[in-house]
C-alpha cells in the first residue's frame, strides 16, 4: 500500500512531500519525492483517558457539580449505568468507538467501572473495530485477570496502598486520578508511585518536581476540566516536567474527538501545535504501553490521512497547525491501522 502527500515524519513532525509505503502493518519506507496530492499523512491518535461506559448518558447532568456527576457510588453517571442493560451499554460504547476510529483514533485507554463484567463489556464493544482498547479495570482486584491495568478513582476516595501492591505483584500498570478538584490528593497519589496520573489541574510546584524526578507521565483532559468547572491544567508547566498525553475523559461530558481536544488545548492553554500533536500521538502511545506513535520506518502503521483540499483545509500554510487547530473528522480521507484492511 502507498500513501502520497505531505507526510509528518518523526518525533518533530517534519513535513516531507512524498510517498509512504506500508507492508505487513508496518511503515516500510518514506520516499521524499514530488507528488500530485494535497493529502496530509499524520500519526493516528491515542486517546489516553476515557470513560466510554458513559456513552449511555451523553449530555446528561447539566448544571451538576463534579461530585454529583461522577463521584462513586451515587454520582449521576453511576445511577444511569446501573439503570441500563448490558446490551444498551455495549451498543452505546460501540457507537462512540466507531466515531473515534473514523476520526483517526487508533487506541484508547479507558478507566472502566463495573469490575470484571465492566471490562468485558468494553472488549465486547470494541470487537471487530479498527481501534485498540487498553482497559484499566476498577472496583475489584479480580479485574487484573483480564484487564490491561488498574485505574483508581483517586486517593481522596479510598486507601489504595493494598490495591497498588496487588497491581504491582500482578505486573500490570496502575493509573490514578489526582489534583482534579484541588491539590489535596496529589501527594497521596504520587506516594503510590503510579504508572501515570490523570488531570493534575491543581498540581503545585513541589508536585511537579516529584513527577519529574519519578518520571510519572500525566494525562491531561482540559475540555473536561472546563466543563466541570475545576479549572484548566497548566499544560506548559506539566510539559516542562514530564510526558503529557491528552484524553477526552468522560463521554457523558465531551465527544471523544481528539481533533476537538487538540484544538482546545492549543488555543486555550497557549501551546504550540507540535507540542499538542505530540501529546495526542506519541505521548499517548507511551502512556498506553503501545509501540509507535510516530511516522518512521519500521514503526506500526497507525496512520491518519487528511484531505488537505477540503473547504476547511484548502490553502493551509502550516500542516502541523492545520492538523491541530483546524482539522476535524469531516476532513478525514482514510485511516490505516495494523491488522485492518487499508483499502
Amino acid at each position: 500500500m502507498e500513501l502520497e502527500g505531505t507526510i509528518l515524519t518523526g518525533p518533530a513532525f517534519e513535513a516531507v512531500e512524498g510517498r509512504l509505503v506500508v507492508e505487513d502493518g508496518a511503515i516500510a519506507a518514506i520516499e521524499e519525492t514530488p507528488v500530485d496530492s494535497e493529502d496530509i499523512v499524520v500519526p493516528a491518535f491515542v486517546n489516553a483517558h476515557t470513560h466510554v461506559g458513559d456513552s449511555i448518558a451523553k449530555e446528561a447532568g447539566r448544571g451538576l457539580s463534579l461530585d454529583d456527576l461522577v463521584a462513586p457510588p451515587d454520582g449521576l453517571k453511576h445511577q444511569l449505568l446501573a439503570a441500563a442493560s448490558d446490551e444498551e451499554k455495549i451498543e452505546a460504547m460501540r457507537r462512540s468507538l466507531q466515531y473515534m476510529a473514523a476520526g483517526g483514533t487508533a487506541a484508547f485507554l479507558d478507566f472502566r467501572e463495573g469490575g470484571v463484567s465492566g471490562v468485558e463489556a468494553v472488549y465486547n464493544a470494541s470487537e471487530g473495530l479498527a481501534i485498540d482498547p487498553v482497559i484499566y479495570g476498577r472496583d475489584d482486584l479480580a479485574v487484573l485477570e483480564i484487564a490491561d491495568g488498574f485505574g483508581a478513582s483517586g486517593a481522596r476516595d479510598a486507601d489504595f496502598e493494598d490495591v497498588r501492591a496487588a497491581v504491582r505483584a500482578a505486573g500490570k500498570p496502575f493509573g490514578i486520578h489526582a489534583g482534579e478538584r484541588d491539590p489535596h490528593d496529589v501527594q497521596a497519589a504520587i506516594d503510590l508511585d503510579p504508572d501515570h496520573m490523570v488531570h493534575m489541574v491543581h498540581a503545585e510546584s513541589d508536585h511537579l518536581e516529584q513527577v519529574r524526578d519519578r518520571e510519572i507521565p500525566v494525562v491531561a483532559c482540559p475540555r473536561s476540566n472546563l466543563v466541570t468547572g475545576v479549572g484548566l491544567p497548566d499544560l506548559q508547566a506539566l510539559d516542562e516536567h514530564t510526558t503529557v498525553a491528552l484524553g477526552t475523559d468522560n463521554v457523558m461530558l465531551n465527544s471523544p474527538s481528539m481533533f476537538r481536544e487538540m484544538t482546545f488545548a492549543a488555543k486555550c492553554c497557549d501551546l504550540d501545535a507540535g507540542t499538542v500533536l505530540r501529546m495526542a500521538t506519541v505521548a499517548g502511545a507511551e502512556v498506553a504501553g503501545l509501540d509507535g506513535g510516530t511516522i518512521e520506518t519500521g514503526e506500526p502503521a497507525r496512520l491518519l490521512v487528511l484531505d488537505g483540499d477540503t473547504d476547511n483545509l484548502a490553502g493551509y500554510q502550516d500542516p502541523v497547525r492545520a492538523v491541530v487547530r483546524r482539522a476535524e473528522v469531516a476532513d478525514v480521507r482514510q485511516v490505516v491501522f495494523p491488522g485492518t484492511d487499508p483499502a
